[in-house]
């Protein structure tokens, strides 16, 4: 008989610890930077020393415990307690509850999804609505698709860049169940009306998400530290849930969010329990089932450790920063901030000689400041909103910003140089014809090698040129574009 063939090895031979560990710092130095202040998106630094080793001996003394089961591992019930009422003590009210998240995300799909399950079973709602305004995070978006609710997006004020509250509450009907407002919005860094949207909810009978994920842990030490800081978390009447990410303006690592509700009636509406089943009675407080203790002891260890006055003195150092970066960018040429930045972020556009926001300069002005070791988020234009850069100020940055606008001065002058980035009319026209949901393999790897997406991993040096393109294009086929980018990125 013919002997079965061998099977390919999944894995190489073992390797050695110390090999092990120099292929994985190899592949560390491709990233961007986390520390130092320079990389103005996705991490966030105290500029603490120890803070990182902290966490990473606080993560590897609780890695192996499985926070599925507290009834096992106690210790992640006195944990996650301690995390929370920290949280309700900052941001809550008298009988507010709370769970430990892994992020934001998860934290907001929580709040939606209690939300949606609560306006089922107090209010009869079969067909849920989300309202939210055009600024709220995309993980609204993805909670409504997730968990099957409609979302209505209300246009913000084209000025401060808020949510509108007149529009919000002509907005809100008898099938609303969740109504949402940030503190501050990711894209602009603005404080929407918190205390007026709150109301307009209440008074139809719908609950109120406060997304704070960045800002909850920064601006009540701003306010401590003598900033003016709008009302905004569950003492506001009629917010009924509020979410705040521990791995933002906490400083622990990612993911750790928590998410707080006014009372532990509305939180029930978020946990799952099943027990017709013949294994073991499953509860979850949270989206994951099976979950290691290490982020959540990790994020109890920096809290700990920072405290009361060491999280004032960091916001004083961010909003040094804000206080040093805002004048010097407005003495820039063509620089306009937008809306009034409260809360760290930081977004700016550029006007061309027509006073029009200039897209291709822009993006210029993102390479060349990434060239000179800067990374600034370019953020494109929707729904007449300008195309604009994003910059998130941390307390590693407050030493740098005069480092930062003597290179921005000097990228701005290459940038103007260059040529302006200009989308070919015929692939324009190619793109504008294009129906998204009938693309094939063949129009997609097209319309991805056009934009500079294609070709497996590798995007260009330069991103002006793949911005641009994006920018033109009609959102679904944006979105689907991003989609199959990723999925090619992400191929074995």
């Amino acid at each position: 008989m013919p002997s079965e063939p061998v099977p390919s090895p999944a894995l190489p031979q073992g390797s050695p610890a110390d090999e092990v560990l120099a292929r994985l710092a190899g592949l560390r130095a491709q990233d961007a930077p986390t520390r130092g202040g320079r990389t103005f998106a996705y991490v966030y630094d105290s500029g603490l020393s120890g803070v990182d080793e902290l966490a990473a001996s606080a993560y590897t003394e609780f890695a192996t415990v499985n926070g599925l089961d507290m009834t096992v591992f106690p210790s992640v019930a006195r944990l996650e307690n301690d995390l929370v009422a920290a949280a309700v003590a900052l941001l809550g009210t008298p009988g507010a509850q709370g769970t430990f998240t892994s992020g934001g995300t998860e934290s907001i799909l929580l709040a939606v999804k209690t939300a949606r399950d609560h306006a089922r079973a107090v209010r009869g709602v079969t067909s849920p609505q989300l309202v939210l305004p055009s600024t709220a995070h995309a993980a609204f978006h993805k909670a409504a698709a997730y968990l099957g609710l409609e979302t209505v997006v209300v246009p913000v004020d084209r000025d401060t860049l808020r949510a509108d509250p007149a529009a919000t509450a002509a907005a809100i009907t008898d099938r609303t169940a969740l109504v949402v407002a940030s503190a501050p919005s990711y894209a602009h860094g603005v404080v929407d009306p918190v205390a007026e949207i709150a109301a307009a909810a209440a008074g139809r009978g719908a609950l109120c998400h406060v997304d704070a994920c960045i800002g909850g842990w920064l601006l009540p030490y701003l306010r401590r530290a003598g900033r003016h800081v709008p009302d905004f978390d569950l003492s506001v009447p009629g917010v009924t849930s509020l979410s705040v990410d521990l791995h933002k303006y906490g400083y622990a690592d990612k993911g750790a969010s928590v998410v707080l509700y006014r009372d532990a009636a509305l939180r029930r509406h978020q946990y799952f329990a099943h027990a017709g089943w013949p294994g073991y009675p499953v509860v979850n407080p949270t989206a994951q089932g099976t979950k290691s203790a290490g982020l959540l002891a990790q994020a109890w260890a920096v809290q700990r450790h920072i405290g009361e006055e060491g999280y004032r003195a960091l916001a004083e150092r961010t909003a040094a920063a804000a206080d040093r970066l805002l004048p010097g960018l407005r003495a820039v040429e063509g620089v306009r901030v937008l809306g009034d930045p409260q809360a760290g972020l930081v977004a700016f556009t550029l006007a061309g000689a027509d006073g029009a926001p200039d897209l291709s300069l822009l993006l210029h002005l993102a390479d060349e400041m990434r060239e000179r070791g800067w990374y600034l988020q370019p953020q494109l234009s929707f729904d007449g909103l300008p195309p604009n850069l994003h910059l998130t100020l941390t307390p590693a940055a407050a030493g740098l910003v005069d480092a930062l606008l003597t290179d921005l001065d000097a990228a701005l002058k290459a940038a103007r140089a260059l040529e302006p980035v200009a989308v070919d009319p015929a692939i324009a026209e190619f793109a504008a014809g294009l129906d998204p949901d009938t693309l094939g393999p063949e129009e997609v790897e097209a319309v991805l090698a056009f934009a500079g997406m294609g070709g497996g991993t590798a995007l260009p040096r330069r991103m002006a040129p793949v911005l641009a393109l994006l920018d033109m294009l009609p959102v679904p086929l944006k979105e689907r574009l991003l989609t199959e980018f990723v999925g090619a990125v992400f191929r074995v």
